[in-house]
């Protein structure tokens, strides 16, 4: 594989297409999610998702991992599929983190993918061209994960942290 401005620009476009999917992904995402936390998460609509998506991609050092990862995951096909286990896995949960930012973000979209990825079926997200690869379920679970991680909406993200010292205040 080789990647070049011209994937990253590729890479940038199919995601950005993605939204029917990867839209509904994190609105299910985050009913489930907020159903098991008991609160409400705020849905994401296409265009903070396309806007989050530019964002991403607006940071080269950001863009030609995740074009990597995505174009490795779209590419991604393993005979019997379950011998390949691990590298979807893999690649789906750097990918999410990638997405999401810098820790603690980057965590908490790592075990996300793994709850997304639970409940998508390659036959369901993949485009025609790409239905039956091993990486076609992981790829939409990741981008599920990584956008609805970052993207806001949830309660406790919207609050300063308790936990934040003031350092300008005297003592």
């Amino acid at each position: 594989m080789r990647v070049t401005p011209e994937t990253v620009r590729d890479e940038r476009e199919w995601v950005h297409n993605r939204a029917p999917v990867v839209v509904s992904l994190i609105n299910e995402t985050r009913d489930r999610l907020g159903t098991l936390f008991g609160t409400d998460v705020d849905a994401v609509s296409r265009e903070a998702y396309r806007r989050d998506v530019d964002a991403v991609f607006a940071d080269g050092e950001v863009a030609v991992n995740v074009a990597g990862y995505v174009a490795l995951l779209r590419d991604l096909d393993v005979e019997g599929d379950y011998p390949g286990f691990v590298v979807d896995e893999v690649l789906g949960r750097e990918l999410a983190a990638t997405i999401a930012g810098g820790r603690p973000l980057s965590l908490l979209a790592e075990a996300t993918f793994h709850f997304v990825d639970v409940h998508v079926s390659e036959d369901a997200t993949a485009p025609a061209e790409e239905t039956g690869t091993a990486g076609a379920d992981d790829l939409d679970a990741a981008l599920a994960a990584g956008f609805q991680t970052r993207l806001p909406g949830w309660e406790w993200r919207e609050t300063e942290s308790p936990f934040a010292v003031d350092s300008t205040r005297e003592k």
